[in-house]
């Protein structure tokens, strides 16, 4: 009797053991996590009202990060950042040993994303998750080695950053602008100061400098009927009181203003959404997951379409306080209506060019080389942000949208959206041509 008990002990015992085993938790592929991982962080960079510069640094620095980690997956792809400024030469993972390749660009992501946010704690709750199943299905070295080698990556990559300027950039004083025709100043409702008027000194990726692909000056201040300068902003006056349901839509799809304050009475409360940079990283997630593209792929993705959002935003933000020119609002209000505002809440900071038209462009002309000319796809990005989506049949074809929602929306004017949009595809067309992405 007392070998029956011992028996069935053992019986379920091992049971136990086989149902632990059944109830292991399934690995995602390599894809999957990095998508998710962009997910998280873009949520985390909503919540903490990151400027759109800002979030496109934050991008930048985590897809290098992780791009450096994931390509050893496949030996035909090149470093990166050996090819840009300041980074230095990389680890390399130890000939002849196990590496799980997307568990290291896990580490190295959320290494530099923990030091460039906010709410590190939200981070740690889903990085968590993603280490316990790498743990539960990985041998403990090759675990440890990974992780190890993803976190001198990270390192890495965060010592550059800390030398990048932006440090350097933070508590200076506030941008007002000037008093004068022609010149930036702060705008209705809210009339917040200029945001990161110094960011066209921020250290580059791949351009030597800022200046590299500027464009012409904008028109000058005139009180001449027919000059340029007063024919630009009537236009913008009269389009934005003739909207079509369409361009409506169209302004309203491309807003992607981070911190809109809306009023109501003596009531103010923020609407928070994607930023300009984080609307095409989730392009960049929709293409490579139409092409099902693997772990490499998707990582290469990710860094170049991040290093054309910090290098032109730098480029942008050094011809905006260049000029410092003024936006249709301003003028509006002074020339023409007083009570005149917008359909889009005006940005806080200077007009020329525009930004938004300018970071598509170079995001689009990177997907395109990646992906083709003619990819078609739904752009479901902001859908869980603003409850909308449109269909596109190339990305170019979403990048130039995206110039003239400026312009419907009576942020911008047309001039400024259109050359905005040539800087951006002139610099990152040098980009492309820069890199040796394989061997």
């Amino acid at each position: 009797m007392r070998h029956f008990k011992i028996l069935a002990v053992l019986i379920g015992v091992l049971f136990a053991a086989s149902c632990k085993q059944q109830q292991k938790t399934a690995m995602l592929s390599d894809a999957d996590v990095l998508h998710n991982n962009e997910d998280q962080l873009t949520q985390v960079i909503i919540y903490d009202v990151f400027t759109p510069p800002v979030a496109a640094r934050i991008y930048g620095y985590t897809a290098l990060a992780s791009y450096e980690a994931m390509r050893y997956a496949s030996p035909k792809y090149n470093s990166i950042i050996t090819q840009l400024k300041g980074f230095g030469k990389p680890p390399e993972p130890q000939k002849g040993k196990q590496y799980n390749f997307a568990l290291a660009a896990t580490k190295a992501f959320f290494t530099v994303a923990h030091k460039i946010t906010f709410s590190v704690d939200t981070l740690k709750k889903y990085e968590d998750k993603v280490y316990a199943m790498y743990k539960e299905n990985l041998d403990d070295s090759t675990y440890a080695r990974s992780v190890d080698f993803g976190e001198k990556i990270g390192k890495l990559v965060l010592k550059r950053s800390a030398a990048d300027g932006y440090p350097q950039s933070r508590g200076k004083p506030k941008y007002l602008g000037e008093n004068s025709p022609a010149k930036w100043r702060p705008t209705p409702p809210d009339y917040m100061d200029g945001v990161e008027f110094c960011w066209g000194t921020i250290h580059s990726f791949a351009i030597d400098t800022s200046t590299l692909f500027s464009p012409p000056p904008p028109p000058p201040y005139s009180e001449d009927k027919n000059s340029a300068f007063v024919k630009q902003y009537t236009d913008v006056y009269n389009t934005n009181k003739n909207l079509t349901k369409e361009q409506i839509e169209v302004a309203k799809f491309w807003d992607d203003n981070p911190f809109v304050i809306q009023h109501n009475g003596h009531l103010m409360f923020a609407d928070k959404k994607i930023t300009p940079g984080g609307h095409w990283i989730g392009i960049t997630t929709i293409a490579c997951k139409k092409t099902h593209a693997d772990g490499v792929k998707t990582a290469l993705a990710y860094a170049l379409t991040s290093i054309a959002l910090y290098d032109s935003f730098i480029c942008c933000w050094e011809v905006k306080y260049k000029y410092s020119y003024a936006r249709p609002v301003t003028n509006i209000n002074e020339k023409i209506d007083h009570n005149w505002l917008p359909l889009l809440q005006t940005p806080p900071f200077p007009e020329y060019t525009a930004g938004h038209s300018t970071i598509s462009a170079a995001s689009a002309v990177m997907l395109t080389h990646l992906f083709g000319d003619n990819f078609e796809f739904q752009d479901t990005s902001d859908i869980k942000y603003i409850g909308m989506q449109r269909h596109f049949k190339s990305f170019s074809l979403a990048a130039e949208e995206t110039a003239l929602s400026r312009y419907y929306g009576g942020i911008h004017y047309l001039n400024s959206s259109l050359i905005g949009a040539q800087q951006g595809k002139q610099m990152a067309e040098f980009v492309w041509n820069k890199l040796k992405l394989t061997n």
